[in-house]
């Protein structure tokens, strides 16, 4: 059975970069298809081991760093790929991936890591700090990129979804159900055994609709001490608003950042996730996690249990649930919280999807 997956560009490492790594385990001849490859930022021995073919976005002007720009022309490219050899089409949806041609012989499963969020429910958020100009031009095009992406949904014979979170957004952007497999989280990778210190943690890409300003801005009022771990555009932001109790340490390697979520209190998780793997690997670093009680942070975390959820996005939520931690805690032990969290194991997920697309294709693979 000849198989194509379908990424949408393989420029960093992350949770979308993780759930391809283990398709490729799966298939392992498999051939990869995307947009844009930098096997500079992207260097992994997995993807390495597979033939990995791109669109002609990728000879484009600084695409390796601006994929971004040529968004509109990546429906047009993905449309330009030829797959009628291939049996299996597996695509790896969160920018433009499900949209192939594909033949009708062949089946075409998609996992969704969201619909294009920038293009649906988070617009808004995308766009906040945008330029009446800048909003004003990508109205027409993102109105373009919606219909393109709906559309493009009737291609897709079945749809699995990382969250439920996910699987809600899928209902609504493409009126198809999804069935839920979530991503998996090198669990084991991480200690729950040590002792913790008096700090909280906020790490992650530092981005606005992660909203880290507001454990920056929570930990400043309360006193507490916060590392953050982490780069991106709101970098600078972020050190300016650092009071005396904050340390910003930017990009570190991932050793830093297990051995932080080894010893912390707690993870301030702010924002609202698709799934959120950084979650589950605090977990299964014994780290109890304070998060924004809405998104994929359902799927992982137990209230009291494992993690206090507050209930709006405002510093003085947070900083209502940061002083209910202090007072109480919560109920597990840290190796009671890391174990709850093995169910996100790479083993399970390459179970599960085993048998959901065994289950497609009506034969084992």
């Amino acid at each position: 059975m000849k198989t194509a997956i379908i990424h949408y560009w393989l420029c960093n490492r992350r949770g979308g970069e993780r759930v391809l790594e283990a398709l490729c385990e799966l298939f392992p001849q498999a051939d990869i298809f995307t947009h844009v490859h930098d096997p500079q930022t992207l260097d992994s021995p997995v993807i390495r081991r597979h033939n990995v073919y791109t669109t002609f976005i990728d000879k484009l002007p600084f695409a390796k760093t601006k994929y971004q720009w040529y968004l509109p022309l990546m429906p047009l490219a993905l449309e330009q790929l030829d797959l009628r050899e291939y049996d299996l089409i597996l695509s790896s949806e969160s920018g433009p991936a499900k949209g192939v041609l594909v033949a009708p012989t062949a089946r075409h499963i998609c996992y969704c890591h969201s619909p294009m969020r920038y293009v649906w429910d988070m617009q808004p958020e995308y766009f906040a700090d945008a330029s009446i100009i800048k909003k004003i031009l990508a109205a027409p095009l993102l109105h373009y990129l919606r219909m393109w992406d709906a559309s493009t949904a009737n291609r897709v014979d079945s749809f699995v979804a990382n969250s439920t979170c996910i699987q809600r957004r899928i209902e609504l952007c493409y009126r198809r159900e999804a069935t839920v497999i979530h991503p998996p989280v090198d669990v084991d990778d991480f200690d729950p055994t040590q002792p913790r210190d008096d700090f909280y943690l906020l790490a992650g890409e530092l981005v606005p609709y992660k909203k880290p300003e507001l454990a920056v801005a929570a930990c400043n009022a309360l006193g507490k001490k916060l590392v953050v771990i982490g780069g991106g555009p709101m970098e600078e932001r972020i050190r300016e608003m650092a009071g005396p109790t904050v340390q910003v340490l930017g990009r570190q390697p991932f050793q830093v950042l297990r051995d932080n979520l080894a010893r912390c209190k707690a993870l301030l998780f702010p924002g609202m996730e698709d799934f959120g793997i950084l979650p589950v690997e605090a977990m299964a670093s014994g780290a109890p996690v304070i998060a924004y009680g809405k998104g994929g942070i359902l799927d992982s975390a137990i209230d009291a249990k494992t993690a206090i959820f507050f209930e709006q996005q405002t510093a003085h939520s947070l900083e209502a649930a940061i002083n209910r931690f202090e007072a109480a805690g919560v109920e597990w032990t840290a190796e009671e919280i890391a174990r709850q969290v093995q169910r996100f194991s790479k083993k399970e997920f390459l179970e599960n999807m085993k048998r959901h697309i065994s289950a497609e294709l009506k034969q084992d693979i």
